[in-house]
């Protein structure tokens, strides 16, 4: 065989086995929205609060209140979605939440621009805070959580990763426990205050 033919068998497998572990990672990912409707996904809290369906994403507003994912529980997994939160606006992102979840309850990564809570977008909140704007308002960015139970040193704990638009900020190590297993759910934080969402995605670790 020439150097020519054996250097293309080996891109065109090469080629192949790329294309197979990517066709198989994007298998494992499963859709929580549909991009139209709200179907799966149930409000709790102020009978005003607005979540609705604009131009293929999720829409809050008003009175606060959560959009609680009925799907679930999970426990071990990794969680992503495209967010957009206005200028002075405040929302969060839960998971591990109860299915009829108040804002203290469950895991909240934290979705906050210039709001007047000084706690910025990639906090966990009141587990580990972060302070410098990564994220502009009325901008689009990926947020991606991988959370599993583990052991470090002898010690139970679950980790939490943090990623922003490809950008790992930190893991979280949690030795207390706080939240065992749960649904995943977006906060509608106050009248002042509209997020979007889409592309809300999820991929079991169990």
């Amino acid at each position: 065989m020439s150097a020519f033919r054996l250097l293309s068998c080996v891109t065109a497998s090469l080629i192949l086995s790329l294309g197979t572990h990517v066709h198989a990672e994007d298998a494992k990912w499963i859709s929580l929205f549909d991009g139209t409707t709200l179907e799966g996904w149930e409000k709790v809290g102020n009978d005003k609060s607005v979540w609705e369906v604009k131009d293929g994403a999720i829409s809050g507003s008003g009175p606060p209140s959560m959009l609680v994912c009925t799907k679930g529980p999970y426990t071990n997994f990794r969680y992503r979605a495209e967010i957009k939160i206005n200028d002075g606006g405040n929302s969060g992102l839960y998971f591990r939440t109860t299915a009829k979840p108040g804002f203290s309850d469950g895991y909240e990564a934290q979705i906050d621009s210039t709001h007047t809570d000084p706690i910025r977008t990639g906090s966990l909140y009141g587990l580990c805070h972060v302070y410098k704007q990564h994220v502009k308002p009325d901008t689009w960015f990926t947020y991606d959580l991988e959370v599993r139970d583990d052991v470090w040193r002898g010690r139970n704990m679950t980790r939490i990763k943090v990623t922003i638009d490809g950008n790992e900020l930190y893991e979280h190590l949690d030795f207390a426990l706080t939240h065992k297993e749960g649904h995943f759910a977006f906060q509608q934080h106050d009248p002042g205050s509209k997020v979007n969402i889409r592309k809300v995605q999820v991929m079991s670790l169990n």
